[in-house]
């Protein structure tokens, strides 16, 4: 990232963060995680790993000086001391895209811009049980829900990725069981992370949901939810991350037509 660019782009917003690139890491077969720091991040606010970041793309030919290119990601972790935030970037769909090159090309050293904190999304310390599911590009957010979780919580976390390789340890309550459901199409609309979930054993009691998943198989899980379940709004957190065949800007347009109908 050019030094002036992102000067001149500061002027206009000066929300915007200049960070570094420490290091990059592959770790799992279809998971990248960078880490970043700098000056600009010491002073990053404490408690929203969770939540997330924007990536701005300041040197992209498409962004404008007053309306640059962002891509929206989860905080996997927060080093307050050293002033080092770690985002995970998952390689889903037919990939491409602007972020995507960029996470797969990046090195240490690399400089990007990036806006934020946004707010947390995260599973309250106080339900009668928990279910989490999550698909690939949902799963650091849904990761750092599950170290957050009480130590007696119990529930279900279910997890879809694409292959075996791409399992993570995961340190579960006693009362939480994990499932990972393989997925190694998930560029084509399928049902698998749907599926998994309908055929979960639903508790006693009223529980917190936490989904992060594909648009069309949000909406799915929407109606399970809602109809099926009875499960009060105010009781899921429920959110798509990406679409089967569409672009990310796409996506985004497609995400906001749903909301404006879900809300009529």
């Amino acid at each position: 990232m050019n030094l002036e660019t992102f000067k001149q782009a500061a002027e206009n917003n000066p929300r915007l963060r200049r960070a570094s690139v420490l290091s990059v890491t592959d770790i799992t077969p279809h998971m990248r995680r960078v880490v970043l720091g700098g000056d600009m991040l010491q002073e990053f606010p404490e408690g929203f790993e969770g939540g997330y970041i924007k990536l701005v793309f300041l040197d992209h030919p498409a962004s404008e000086p007053t309306s640059p290119i962002m891509r929206t990601y989860s905080i996997r972790e927060h080093d307050t001391a050293r002033g080092q935030i770690t985002v995970d970037f998952a390689s889903h769909s037919d990939t491409g895209g602007v972020a995507m090159d960029w996470v797969q090309s990046v090195a240490s050293g690399d400089d990007i811009a990036l806006m934020g904190p946004g707010k947390v999304k995260m599973v309250p310390k106080q339900a009668d049980w928990y279910l989490i599911a999550a698909d690939m590009t949902g799963l650091p957010a849904a990761l750092r829900n599950v170290e957050m979780l009480p130590e007696k919580a119990r529930g279900h976390v279910i997890l879809e990725i694409p292959t075996e390789a791409d399992k993570q340890d995961l340190p579960l309550p006693q009362g939480m069981s994990i499932q990972w459901v393989i997925n190694p199409a998930p560029q084509d609309l399928n049902h698998v992370l749907l599926d998994a979930v309908k055929s979960a054993e639903w508790l006693d009691g009223a529980p917190f949901v936490w989904t992060a998943c594909e648009f069309d198989t949000m909406r799915a899980l929407r109606t399970y939810y809602r109809t099926e379940r009875g499960v009060e709004r105010d009781s899921f957190y429920l959110s798509s991350y990406w679409r089967v065949g569409r672009s990310e800007d796409q996506h985004k347009m497609d995400k906001r037509k749903d909301a404006n109908a879900a809300a009529a």
